[in-house]
């Protein structure tokens, strides 16, 4: 069985909304700036709207002096939103943080339409299942792991518990349908659900919504209608159509951006110090140069 997710017309149109989502668990680097130079560009060319969505969901990691770092370096290469923390909007709150409301809401609609199930696996439990004969070594960097399915069938305890609290949650994958969608950068994808990718985390342990569900809910709360990425989130997109569907969502365009690597073909992170745009801009390094740059590898796509 095929999954086809049709996506709005791949044209710029008036009512585009698009949006910068950073997390602030770190400096932005080289990387970073180019993908949201882009989601700039398309906004702005498109007279549409850009909206600024600070993901501070991870609050072991993300950081004040991070936050403030982000407008500062986003400012500095000469990129404006017309929404965000620090600008107001009528789709607020823009801060992750401050909308559980939202992802409860979805929670609760997933659970009651049989999608979701909690998950008692301990980290050490998953080890075990994953050391053999499974091998993730063709997994892109950062990428959820393969789940064996070992609570699979506590599918119909979920029906019982009136918080996500305590437990994982996990999405059932239907196994072996096809999700294909088309990019508008890399054009058709497809992606095996339960052979690319298997049941994924939708609200984790700690009591913290997991990514694939909270930029799912915020993009439609928010009525994104074009995602700008970078492309090692293709697999994401299959993940998170599948939400799309079962929450009922409008499903937006995709716009993924190509990686920037280092001089070892490994792509850039925010342990990449020297390639951060605070560094480089201590540097000496101009932002008008850093757009111009921009600008000519994004025209050899």
């Amino acid at each position: 069985m095929q999954a086809r997710f049709d996506l709005h017309d791949g044209a710029l149109v008036s009512q585009y909304r698009g949006r910068l989502a950073p997390s602030p668990t770190g400096h932005l680097h080289l990387g970073h700036a180019r993908t949201f130079w882009a989601a700039h560009q398309r906004a702005r060319t498109a007279r549409g709207k850009l909206i600024f969505r600070n993901e501070d969901l991870d609050f072991q990691r993300c950081k004040p002096e991070f936050v403030a770092a982000m407008y500062e370096d986003l400012r500095w290469l000469g990129l404006s939103w017309d929404e965000g923390p620090d600008v107001g909007g009528e789709f607020g709150p823009y801060s992750q943080n401050q909308r559980r409301d939202f992802y409860l809401e979805a929670w609760r609609k997933l659970r009651d339409g049989g999608f979701i199930y909690p998950c008692t696996c301990s980290r050490k439990d998953l080890e075990r299942a994953l050391s053999a004969p499974h091998e993730d070594g063709d997994l892109p960097e950062d990428d959820e792991p393969h789940y064996p399915g070992t609570c699979r069938d506590k599918i119909t305890e979920a029906m019982g518990l009136s918080s996500p609290a305590g437990v994982s949650w996990r999405f059932k994958v239907p196994d072996y349908n096809l999700i294909a969608f088309t990019d508008l950068n890399f054009g058709p994808q497809q992606f095996m659900a339960g052979q690319d990718f298997s049941d994924f985390l939708i609200w984790r342990r700690d009591d913290i919504p997991a990514y694939q569900l909270a930029v799912v809910v915020d993009d439609e709360a928010m009525q994104i209608n074009e995602v700008v990425r970078g492309a090692d989130l293709l697999r994401s997109t299959a993940r998170q159509l599948l939400l799309i569907e079962a929450l009922g969502y409008a499903v937006p365009n995709y716009f993924h951006c190509p990686l920037l690597r280092d001089e070892n073909n490994v792509r850039l992170a925010k342990r990449h110090d020297a390639l951060s745009l605070q560094t480089l801009r201590e540097n000496g390094i101009q932002a008008a140069d850093l757009r111009s740059q921009f600008a000519r590898e994004m025209s050899k796509i």
